[in-house]
């Protein structure tokens, strides 16, 4: 069942949203070349204590993390450690939701590690552009199919995969509501999305093939092929005349 939010709900999850935003713009200075996934943890745990907030992801169906944070052929899910340092070159995946108010904010976002080679570049663009190009299907009587479709189809018109296994979200008082939101599929079919409707949109894209896998730590997702993937994610509310991205400043 997709639970539709009243204005209240949605202004609150706003500012959950905002208290996300103003998280990725504090953290984003902090990744440079020697940093350590646990060092951004622990910058996680004392923004989370200096905002008010709760942790959305630390002990969600046994998670030890406030962060996801996924080093290059990482898909999602990678476990903060002080042995994952990164290097010049390298790309970073975050994950990271929060809990205000009783309702969750989440966003994710990949940061090129220093400059970065063309593919891993263009594998960037190439994921934000397909995140915007599912936004822009977010209105009242299209189909949750149209934002599946526009993101798949801005992806392999830049040679890239999409990942199959891992999808996107409802949002709310719980962290995975329905519906599923994949990153593929066809135009005019699935539920049709009307106002009040609160929707994590979170392309997964692969250099290589689509295919992953989970290693042995039960959570982090790779690619098969071990090629570079990037993630970004906003958390955006159907409106009475289109869409309200919530996961901002």
């Amino acid at each position: 069942m997709i639970l539709v939010k009243s204005p209240r709900e949605i202004e609150v999850m706003r500012r959950a949203g905002a208290v996300v935003a103003r998280f990725f713009e504090e953290v984003r200075p902090l990744i440079l070349p020697g940093v350590s996934t646990w060092d951004l943890e622990v910058f996680a745990d004392r923004f989370i204590a200096r905002n008010g907030v709760r942790s959305a992801f630390k002990g969600y169906m046994g998670y030890p993390a406030h962060l996801c944070a996924s080093i290059n052929e990482e898909v999602v899910h990678g476990i903060p450690s002080k042995d994952r340092v990164v290097r010049e070159g390298d790309i970073l995946s975050i994950d990271f939701g929060i809990v205000r108010e009783g309702f969750y904010g989440d966003s994710a976002m990949t940061f090129p590690v220093g400059a970065v080679n063309v593919v891993s570049s263009r594998l960037l663009a190439a994921t934000e552009r397909s995140l915007a190009a599912g936004i822009s299907e977010v209105r009242p009587g299209n189909r949750l199919g149209d934002v599946s479709a526009a993101v798949q189809e801005a992806v392999e018109a830049e040679g890239f995969s999409v990942v199959r296994d891992f999808v996107g979200h409802g949002i709310g008082r719980s962290l995975h509501e329905d519906p599923q939101i994949p990153n593929f599929g066809k135009r005019g079919v699935g539920p049709k999305l009307m106002p009040g409707m609160i929707l994590a949109i979170e392309p997964m894209v692969n250099a290589g093939g689509w295919p992953v896998e989970v290693l042995a730590d039960g959570w982090t997702v790779v690619t098969r092929d071990r090629s570079r993937s990037a993630h970004f994610e906003h958390t955006v509310a159907v409106t009475e005349d289109g869409h309200r991205i919530l996961s901002l400043p």
